[in-house]
């Protein structure tokens, strides 16, 4: 019987994790123009901003599923910013490396490398925190989930999306419950 609680438990907390990742998904599009108001600040520092709301998703999932300290969910929440500035800077480099290729495979492959590089980052980072598996295979469906969710970036551009996004809800979703399935292990 206790196994059943601890299994409805369970569901129901990445059940709320999912839901943090729909919202933090919503809002990270709508940032942007909100953020670049701020002026004097270098424009990485700005392009980190936008995933503020990831990072406080982040800082609660580390905070909840492991015994880390809460110094460790702030490193872990700041990791995910850097984390997001790599993923853009990768999606923009691959971007220009595949000039002449169709848009659809450009932002394909540009929105696979950036979920890639953005996951990644996460997961080498969070890993070095007190309760951080060490095992790579404990990161690993955070990672191809990360890359596979990417994808989504050649959706968002065909469809014109810029206020709204299939990729940041989506990811951060996906990402947030693999984060918090790794850290369970």
């Amino acid at each position: 019987m206790t196994d059943a609680i601890t299994a409805d438990a369970s569901r129901n907390e990445l059940m709320k994790i999912a839901i943090g990742g729909l919202v933090s998904g919503m809002l990270t599009p709508l940032l942007p123009d909100l953020i670049d108001k701020l002026t004097g600040l270098p424009g990485m520092v700005r392009l980190a901003l936008v995933a503020l709301p990831f990072a406080v998703l982040v800082f609660l999932v580390v905070r909840r599923r492991s015994t880390n300290p809460v110094w460790a969910a702030v490193l872990a929440a700041v990791i995910t910013m850097i984390a997001f500035v790599g993923a853009v800077n990768a999606a923009v480099y691959i971007d220009s490396q595949m000039a002449g290729a169709a848009k659809a495979m450009q932002n394909l492959f540009a929105g696979l490398a950036g979920g890639l590089v953005g996951s990644g980052l996460m997961a080498l980072g969070i890993a070095l925190l007190p309760a951080g598996p060490r095992k790579a295979a404990a990161w690993l469906p955070m990672l191809v989930t990360g890359a596979v969710a990417g994808s989504l970036l050649a959706l968002d551009t065909s469809l014109g999306l810029d206020r709204t996004s299939f990729l940041y809800p989506v990811w951060q979703a996906a990402v947030g419950l693999r984060l918090a399935m790794a850290l369970r292990r």
